[in-house]
């Protein structure tokens, strides 16, 4: 196939691509009902069936804690290929966040009907445009949200994991006016592929190297509106160096596309190492633009803190990047 050659060369993730493979390109599933709720929760988790346009057929789940406020935050959660949304958002640990913070939750959700696995279609450019596809599926269920549950349009933010991770970094580039910033977790750049071969030979090796850093900004410019001049989302990267699914080199060209689009490419890191996970931190004061934080013995998923997580891909790692992604947007 066209593809075979990309894969080989690769040299990596080979038998994960070709799994890969099978599921995105066999005829997908009859659409069905979203996953089911998580077995316990102390909000209220509803879907909701009429938020607006929803070109990508995409369903809405939404999470309100009981001490939700007016005028909180709103976080977007995109779940990985496979994965429960609501069991996701409770094993990460964002639907303790939210109780916490008094925020509300919105829960994307694919169908197998787009795609086998329920993975986003993030290397299809029709579903990450702007107005377009998923992405104003994703867009619609924003706008019905902030209404429903009276947000802060001003504190949208946004993170996923996986398909999810590089759906989220394709929203802020299709929709920087409504996101203030948001995370990747074992995710790719914006624009690494631009359909099925691209996408399975990106996961199993970053590139391509030869694009700068500013070549790979371009990318998230052509994707926002023609007259948008800024500010540009803030953004939070993490990788294990273990993943065999995701190719970790994906975190640092991620790290390099942001950093320039926030006209930081020359600009030193400031590296902490926590013990488990490094950061690398570019941008000044107490809200920097980007952050990548690297863990040598994850593989492929979402890091947890510890203990038992209940569900697929959340890993204990020994940190919780729900608790550092909600400190570095401000939120904790």
């Amino acid at each position: 196939m066209r593809w075979s050659r990309e894969l080989r060369i690769a040299g990596r993730g080979l038998r994960t691509a070709l799994r890969a493979a099978s599921a995105m390109m066999s005829p997908p599933s009859a659409p069905g009902a979203p996953p089911g709720a998580p077995r316990a929760q102390s909000g209220a988790l509803d879907a909701v069936a009429n938020f607006g346009a929803n070109p990508g057929g995409l369903s809405m789940l939404t999470y309100a804690p009981p001490s939700l406020r007016s005028g909180a935050p709103l976080v977007v959660l995109l779940h990985g290929c496979g994965q429960e949304p609501a069991s996701f958002a409770t094993a990460s640990g964002w639907t303790a966040m939210a109780d916490r913070l008094g925020t509300a939750l919105v829960l994307p959700t694919q169908s197998p009907g787009n795609n086998r696995q329920r993975c986003f279609n993030w290397f299809r450019p029709a579903q990450i445009a702007r107005g377009q596809g998923e992405a104003q599926s994703i867009r619609a269920m924003v706008a019905d949200a902030v209404r429903r549950f009276d947000s802060d349009r001003g504190a949208v933010f946004i993170v996923g994991l996986s398909a999810g991770g590089a759906m989220a970094v394709a929203m802020l580039a299709a929709y920087p006016d409504v996101f203030a910033a948001g995370a990747s977790v074992a995710g790719l750049p914006v624009g690494a592929a631009n359909g099925v071969a691209s996408a399975l030979a990106r996961m199993a090796q970053a590139g391509p190297e030869h694009r700068s850093a500013e070549a790979w900004a371009e990318l998230v410019r052509a994707a926002a509106p023609p007259s948008y001049q800024g500010p540009w989302p803030r953004l939070s990267i993490w990788h294990g160096a273990l993943d065999t699914v995701v190719d970790p080199a994906n975190a640092a060209l991620l790290a390099e596309q942001w950093r320039a689009l926030h006209g930081l490419e020359r600009a030193r890191a400031t590296v902490t190492d926590h013990g488990l996970a490094r950061q690398q931190v570019w941008g000044a004061g107490l809200e920097p633009a980007v952050e990548l934080w690297t863990i040598p013995a994850m593989p492929h998923g979402y890091p947890a803190a510890a203990g038992a997580t209940h569900a697929s891909a959340v890993l204990p790692a020994g940190i919780s990047a729900t608790e550092r992604i909600a400190r570095f947007w401000g939120l904790t």
